[in-house]
């Protein structure tokens, strides 16, 4: 396709822009070069600045008195937003977490799952992940090696994690991904329709909001030792969460810590298998797997955007940004930036320093990041000690998302190693 002044404000928006990486690249790298901060009207949408270099989108991020995440998050449609607000009255997001949150709001509830979060906690949940990095591993083996790394290992594999985590019983699994996947992948045409994208939403989180009711009201009566106990029985400034925003902590955390830590395991596969000498360099010396995870992060990117509005006017470049102005960040192009990555569409797994926007930055940085790259590492680790080699086995796809997106299916071919 032809990329011109007449399409870029629609492809920017588009989600088959997003499914199709040769030419998402395409219109951020001449985004970057032309216009870095571009002035963008698209057609159903809301205008916008869609902020495409990676040390603008860092000083956005690092100035959250002045670039605000409500009241828009994501990219939704004129349509989209009517019908989320049939339903909510005023909102245009049928939801209350951390990713719409500012200020004090948003620093008290993050606090509530943190502690959960970080290494000293993680540590001890460290067994468990590898242990459950080992069973799907497991099932990859007994389908013979050959399989679709994404419906057999990665989509379920960290979904597993993130119900460990919380508690939720392992017979719940298909369920939840199931809701999972209205709610993260409404534009993909094998999972919704785009006259129902905000209906979608909307069922997908009542659903959700029905099954943490129950969740949230068992755990008031008999705390336990998980995440689900902490939301339940959490109180912000002395006082318990709002019903909305305790059940929008369940979905934002089940679905933040499952998707984008699948769409990582399995993007980073994939760059491997496209980049054998990366995947041969990496056998042959296993300490470079932290560094080759921040590759794979930066590389897949699952993330696709956030918005920030402006409080006051604000001068970027040499466009004047005015109050009340949305802003894009779009962090697969900000991870690609060639003033801050040397060769940034080669996937190096020695790449360093690697400063990617793929957990964001600034008082907003993603909660999950060390249990992310500890699920990666336990993940690699098991896969490439069990098999000798892995090669694709037919062509990738792609979902058909501008908000989280990645690989929907990955069919490999692995032999098993022998001892």
């Amino acid at each position: 396709m032809k990329i011109d002044d007449t399409n870029i404000d629609d492809l920017i928006c588009s989600p088959d822009t997003y499914a199709n990486a040769r030419l998402y690249h395409e219109l951020f790298d001449k985004l970057r070069h032309e216009a870095p901060v571009h002035w963008t009207t698209p057609t159903n949408y809301e205008p916008f600045w869609t902020i495409s270099k990676h040390n603008d989108i860092r000083e956005i991020e690092r100035q959250n008195d002045r670039f605000l995440n409500a009241p828009r998050s994501i990219l939704q449609t004129y349509k989209e937003e009517e019908q989320i607000m049939e339903v909510t009255g005023s909102r245009k997001i049928p939801f209350e977490s951390l990713v719409n949150m500012d200020g004090m709001h948003h620093r008290a509830h993050r606090g509530i799952a943190q502690p959960w979060l970080m290494p000293a906690k993680l540590k001890k949940l460290e067994l468990d992940i590898t242990n459950i990095a080992k069973e799907f591993v497991d099932r990859l083996e007994s389908a013979g090696g050959n399989a679709d790394f994404c419906q057999v290992v990665s989509t379920p594999y960290p979904l597993r994690v993130i119900m460990t985590i919380l508690g939720i019983p392992q017979e719940d699994e298909e369920l939840l991904l199931k809701y999972s996947r209205m709610l993260a992948y409404t534009t993909d045409p094998d999972i919704g329709s785009e006259e129902e994208i905000g209906a979608t939403k909307i069922e997908a989180f009542q659903r959700f909001f029905e099954y943490f009711r129950v969740l949230a009201a068992e755990r008031r009566k008999n705390p336990r030792d998980d995440l689900a106990s902490i939301i339940a029985n959490a109180q912000v400034d002395g006082e318990a969460m709002t019903e909305l925003a305790a059940m929008s902590y369940y979905v934002i955390f089940a679905i933040a810590g499952h998707d984008t830590t699948s769409m990582s395991s399995a993007g980073g596969l994939h760059a491997l298998l496209e980049a054998p000498e990366q995947m041969a360099k990496l056998r042959a010396d296993p300490a470079l797997l932290p560094t080759a995870i921040d590759e794979v992060f930066r590389w897949v990117s699952p993330i696709k955007h956030f918005f920030r509005t402006a409080v006051e006017d604000y001068r970027l470049r040499d466009q004047l940004i005015r109050a009340g102005d949305s802003l894009l960040m779009a962090f697969p192009s900000g991870n690609r930036d060639e003033e801050v990555f040397e060769s940034p569409h080669s996937f190096k797994i020695d790449r360093s320093p690697n400063q990617h926007l793929g957990f964001g930055s600034g008082v907003h940085t993603c909660l999950g990041v060390h249990l992310a790259k500890m699920e990666l590492r336990a993940l690699y680790s098991e896969l490439f000690a069990r098999f000798d080699n892995i090669e694709l086995a037919g062509n990738p796809a792609f979902y058909v998302s501008n908000t989280v997106q990645g690989l929907k299916h990955l069919p490999i071919s692995c032999n098993i190693r022998r001892a």
